[in-house]
């Protein structure tokens, strides 16, 4: 590692996703030689004494109390953007035009028109860019995509998936900046809808046409933010509107034919983090669960009479996509590693001037689906997606 080439990073934003990207950063090397390694540079935030707090409790090196002096910097080398959506366009754009590479959050932007704005400038930059859609590099989810690449399920027919969370059900839960739409866009759509959104477009193929509903359950809270995890506190008793959707369904006809049915709320009881799909094809299905993330169920047409049925793959073997870095077969992993496969391909696209996926087109093709997916509810019909 002593000879690698040192990649150093400036992250705007430190709290949750902060705390993801810089455990990832930090078992990186221990896991992954990509022919660089990340270097814990800076961390940037308007608080002064909490950003300087992470600073120490994540291991960067200095901090910021400015995302620009982290571009202006010359020993930063990519900028990594895990602040709420409303500022993701700017930060990117401005850091893409200083030749800095750049990791993004999801979703990508907050409209189209920046979306589009974004991919442009990555195009023109020539810098590695990626999104942040880590749930891709679940082994279980890779060993997924290579039966259905390898023609293994056939010709496929469906997809449902759901991503349902239930930690905004209370009604005194305040008005975080996740249930404001000048800050977030949108609701539970781009909150976790865009997960399942970019599963469905990595494992299946691109969405023609949709038709959505969209709703709100509470539409008034009392005023708060964040204070680490999906935990928040508020501020005193003074009351917002509620101006994204809770919940969001839709039906989606796939390019190829394949039929889709989605949904994602923060309201389903009991589902602290169930981001689920089953797909099946002319000779056979699978289904997989972040809760059990390790394990993919599959099930072929071609098992003998007597003896068909799902079976359990638990995907920690060598033979399994990213698995072999980490443990002996059979000692699972977690959500984290889902971040370490994906900086393993950012970085290892950095050392071999590629590009990685996802990037800002796939964040494009994701914001495509979701601006249809609001349209169509507002419209109340279906929706064409828009072909980025």
């Amino acid at each position: 590692m002593g000879n690698e080439r040192k990649i150093r990073v400036g992250m705007v934003g430190y709290q949750f996703m902060g705390k993801a990207h810089s455990h990832a950063y930090r078992d990186l090397p221990f896991f992954f030689d990509t022919g660089v390694v990340p270097v814990m540079a800076a961390v940037s935030g308007r608080n002064e004494k909490a950003v300087q707090a992470a600073a120490n409790q994540y291991g960067f090196e200095s901090y910021e109390t400015d995302w620009r002096r982290l571009i202006e910097r010359d020993d930063i080398d990519v900028i990594d953007i895990v602040t709420p959506n409303n500022v993701h366009a700017e930060i990117a754009l401005a850091a893409m035009e200083a030749g800095k590479h750049v990791i993004c959050e999801k979703p990508l932007a907050l409209t189209m028109d920046q979306a589009r704005e974004m991919k442009a400038a990555a195009d023109k930059a020539g810098v590695v860019n990626a999104v942040c859609h880590n749930y891709r590099f679940a082994p279980a989810v890779q060993y997924a995509k290579q039966l259905i690449e390898s023609g293994r399920l056939g010709r496929i027919y469906h997809i449902r998936a759901q991503y349902l969370q239930d930690w905004i059900m209370d009604p005194s839960f305040p008005l975080v900046w996740r249930l404001r739409k000048e800050v977030t866009g949108s609701g539970a759509l781009g909150d976790i809808g865009a997960h399942i959104i970019d599963l469905a477009r990595f494992l299946v193929g691109e969405i023609d046409e949709l038709v959505s509903e969209m709703t709100t359950f509470i539409k008034e809270r009392p005023l708060g933010e964040m204070s680490g995890g999906l935990n928040a506190s508020t501020e005193g008793g003074k009351m917002g509107e509620v101006d994204v959707d809770d919940a969001v369904s839709f039906l989606a006809r796939f390019q190829n034919g394949a039929m889709g049915v989605f949904e994602a709320s923060r309201f389903a009881a009991g589902n602290r983090n169930g981001n689920r799909f089953e797909i099946n094809g002319e000779h056979g299905s699978i289904r997989w669960d972040l809760e059990n993330m390790n394990n993919l169920h599959v099930y072929f047409t071609d098992d003998k009479a007597g003896q068909q049925g799902f079976r359990t793959i638990n995907c920690t073997e060598a033979e399994h996509p990213y698995a072999a870095a980490y443990w002996p077969a059979g000692h699972i992993i977690g959500y984290e590693h889902t971040f370490i496969g994906l900086f393993a391909e950012t970085f290892r696209a950095i050392a071999n001037g590629t590009q990685v996926k996802p990037d800002f087109e796939d964040g494009l093709r994701d914001q495509a689906v979701l601006a249809a997916i609001e349209a169509s509810s507002e419209a109340g019909r279906w929706v064409k997606v828009e072909q980025a």
